[in-house]
């Protein structure tokens, strides 16, 4: 049996990294201070590929457009794009992207001595706790999460 959950972080979209895609952005050398900047970094030093960043398997890499505010104290707001990775095991603690009786939802795992549980980060809703037998499985894990900051 599992606990119905009234508004779930939905997944909306599902997309691959495009194949041979690479998206430059401006690099720079050393990190960004939050003082008064340094004249002597006014330079690029080089181009960082944004796919590179945040795709480490690219054959089980997948981006997922998110709606829901069920993970909001994760900092994963509706229409977020999150970083699935299939490749990467599941494991107690990770931010998952689970299929619950059918329908995709984004969770905290939690697996302990009490069972498994899929854990919204926004304290108006409840746990998901994954009974045996139940229609549930972890689709896979989330490596970034890519919010706009705007």
């Amino acid at each position: 049996m599992v606990t119905e959950e009234p508004y779930p972080l939905k997944v909306v979209d599902i997309a691959r990294p495009e194949e041979g895609a690479q998206l430059f952005i401006p690099s720079f050398h050393s990190t960004v201070r939050a003082g008064f900047p340094s004249p002597a970094e006014d330079y690029i030093e080089k181009k960082l590929d944004i796919n590179e960043l945040v795709v480490e398997h690219p054959a089980a890499t997948f981006f997922v457009k998110v709606e829901g505010d069920s993970m909001i104290d994760a900092g994963i707001h509706s229409g977020d794009i999150l970083v699935v990775d299939r490749s990467v095991e599941a494991k107690s603690g990770k931010i998952v992207v689970a299929v619950v009786n059918g329908e995709f939802t984004v969770k905290r795992l939690k697996i302990d001595s009490k069972g498994v549980f899929l854990l919204p980060e926004n304290p108006r809703y409840p746990p998901i706790q994954i009974e045996e037998g139940s229609e549930c499985f972890v689709w896979g894990v989330v490596s970034y999460i890519i919010h706009k900051a705007l």
